[in-house]
């Protein structure tokens, strides 16, 4: 016990961590360990417990391996990318206009929004302005950890 505490220790000091308790389950080639606490307390932290699951884009069935992994600096060049559009006859019934954008990185959406605007907008240019303000933002938010 003293050398998984003494490990814990080393790993500690070279990297953020938290003990999390024992392992869930080890086989002899495999050591699996379950995160399934501590994702319920973020949920709960941020209310969102009750959120519904939502499958990622990649199917269960497929399998990836290094092979697949980009190998030249053109391959890994990550490009984030944001589209910004605007309808002005998007909700006839209350005359809403439905605004919204995109971001992707190599071609996944990453993040996106799609909303009625709570502004009266006097010009077509400003209908087309408001998501754009707000996709900057956005922008401005989600640059930080990916560069």
């Amino acid at each position: 016990m003293r050398e998984i505490n003494n490990l814990k220790t080393r790993l500690s000091a070279a990297f953020e961590m938290k003990d999390l308790g024992p392992a869930k389950q080890i086989s002899a080639d495999t050591l699996n360990l379950s995160q399934e606490l501590y994702i319920e307390k973020v949920l709960s932290r941020f209310r969102v417990n009750d959120a519904k699951p939502r499958t990622t884009p990649l199917a269960n069935h497929f399998k990836l391996s290094k092979e697949q992994s980009p190998k030249t600096a053109e391959e890994r060049k990550v490009t984030l990318q944001g589209f910004v559009d605007a309808d002005l006859s998007g909700d006839v019934d209350l005359r809403k206009i439905t605004s919204g954008y995109i971001y992707t990185i190599g071609g996944t959406a990453v993040s996106w929004m799609s909303t009625l605007q709570k502004c009266v907008s006097f010009s077509s240019s400003e209908v087309e302005y408001v998501p754009i303000a707000e996709a900057g933002k956005e922008m401005i938010w989600s640059r930080k950890p990916i560069i």
